[in-house]
């Protein structure tokens, strides 16, 4: 489930807009208004708005957007209670609305309507309104057990018009980049070849980075707005993870081969060793093969002796 939460001022153009025949409309619910026609709902939230005039921003537009994998699910009935919980939870209550389904896209989803001029005349707060609404979707989500899709993932970029195609291109140029780079030259670097420009915002007069701006097609995007993963500290934190794991892995197969080459050595000793004694104990050695098990287990020992000299001297 995903919110995309607007304002207005004028309650026409959005009335017209959700109950519009050619999108298959279906108003499902509402509270507060004359259902009679468009007209009589448009002049229900125009005469509330009276109680406080000085709002100017009255109008409050929320899509709500479901998974396709969810649409057997998803009666007009269960969508009113999706609707009605999620208005509750940011606060949307003792107030005009409507709730209207549409069925002109492939993904089943809603649209609310509603006052935010109360039924007392105050305002309903806007505060934070986009911070709490993806909250109140995970919740909602995740209570209702739907399908959790990541929005990007599911764009279908023929379909983008500018600048969101451009910002959709550098959104899928970091996400790949990013997991694969160690540090800030490389990662410049690879993102230069895909033709995406870079500027990092500092703090006054000093060195301290504090932002990051990417550039393509003319166009430009702060890193939090192509997507919240890719603010400057969060990529900076992305690349030491990448470098720490990088040389954790190093690390562990340079010991990996040092315990290979040691087992190895004492095995390799062990089978001259035990090849010389063998030779002996049946009697018979070809004079090549005792030679050479010889001078190994010889120069073994003079190795041996000079460590424990070497020892007895540090001693």
């Amino acid at each position: 489930m995903i919110a995309k939460i607007m304002k207005g001022s004028g309650f026409k153009g959005v009335i017209n807009y959700i109950l519009d025949p050619k999108k298959g409309t279906e108003l499902i619910d509402s509270s507060g208004v004359r259902t009679g026609s468009i007209n009589h709902i448009v002049q229900s939230f125009i005469d509330q708005t009276e109680l406080n005039p000085r709002v100017r921003k009255v109008v409050g537009h929320i899509s709500l957007s479901f998974s396709v994998q969810d649409s057997s699910r998803l009666s007009n009935e269960f969508m009113v209670q999706m609707a009605r919980e999620y208005m509750e939870k940011m606060g949307i209550k003792d107030t005009q609305y409507i709730v209207g389904r549409h069925f002109d896209k492939e993904h089943p989803h809603v649209h609310i309507a509603f006052n935010r001029i109360d039924n007392n005349g105050k305002t309903i707060s806007d505060r934070n309104d986009r911070f709490r609404s993806e909250k109140i979707c995970k919740e909602l989500t995740t209570k209702y057990g739907l399908y959790f899709a990541d929005g990007k993932e599911k764009v279908k970029e023929y379909r983008l018009k500018e600048p969101d195609k451009t910002k959709y291109e550098i959104y899928q140029a970091l996400k790949a980049e990013i997991a694969r780079c160690r540090d800030w030259t490389t990662l410049l670097s690879r993102l230069e070849k895909q033709d995406i420009g870079v500027r990092f915002k500092y703090k006054g007069n000093s060195q301290e980075v504090q932002g990051i701006i990417f550039e393509k097609n003319s166009y430009h995007f702060n890193g939090s707005k192509v997507d919240r993963a890719f603010s400057y500290s969060k990529i900076d934190f992305a690349l030491q993870q990448n470098n720490k794991e990088h040389e954790q892995q190093t690390q562990g197969m340079i010991n990996l081969i040092s315990n290979v080459a040691s087992v190895t050595s004492e095995i390799t000793n062990n089978l001259i060793e035990g090849g010389l004694d063998l030779f002996q104990t049946h009697g018979t050695v070809p004079a090549e093969v005792y030679n050479t098990l010889d001078k190994k287990k010889k120069k073994k020992g003079r190795e041996e002796r000079a460590l424990s000299v070497a020892s007895y001297a540090v001693v």
